[in-house]
């Protein structure tokens, strides 16, 4: 008898969740590369559903980032915000990101109480 599962499954009683944009192909090719091995993750549209103040702590903390390394710099609002003024601290650029989502790289995945970008797509299966 053959297992239901392939060599590139993994089985987790943990629910997963993408942080999804879905304007944007590197999200899609991640939700994609999810689904394709099994996982039906919850869908969260962060521009409409941001993570608050201590979510987005904890994300960062998984991915061992720093605020200004997982912001979206080539947006605009970067800089019209004045957010690469290097004396801003990390709680001036988390309230930015909060403020406008937009300028939170995605897609982000969280599973396994860890968190991974979707940069490329793949390097989330390193986390499930």
């Amino acid at each position: 008898m053959t297992s239901p599962f392939t060599h590139r499954q993994k089985v987790t009683s943990l629910k997963v969740q993408i942080l999804h944009n879905p304007r944007c192909s590197k999200s899609r090719a991640t939700l994609q590369i999810l689904k394709d091995n099994g996982i039906e993750p919850e869908i969260i549209l962060y521009q409409d559903t941001p993570p608050n103040g201590d979510q987005l702590t904890l994300i960062l903390k998984k991915l061992g980032m720093k605020p200004r390394e997982l912001m979206r710099k080539g947006q605009p609002e970067y800089k019209e915000m004045g957010l690469d003024n290097e004396q801003l601290n990390d709680e001036q650029l988390i309230a930015a990101m909060l403020k406008v989502p937009i300028l939170i790289e995605r897609p982000i995945v969280l599973a396994n109480d860890k968190a991974a970008i979707g940069r490329p797509p793949e390097s989330v299966l390193e986390i499930l």
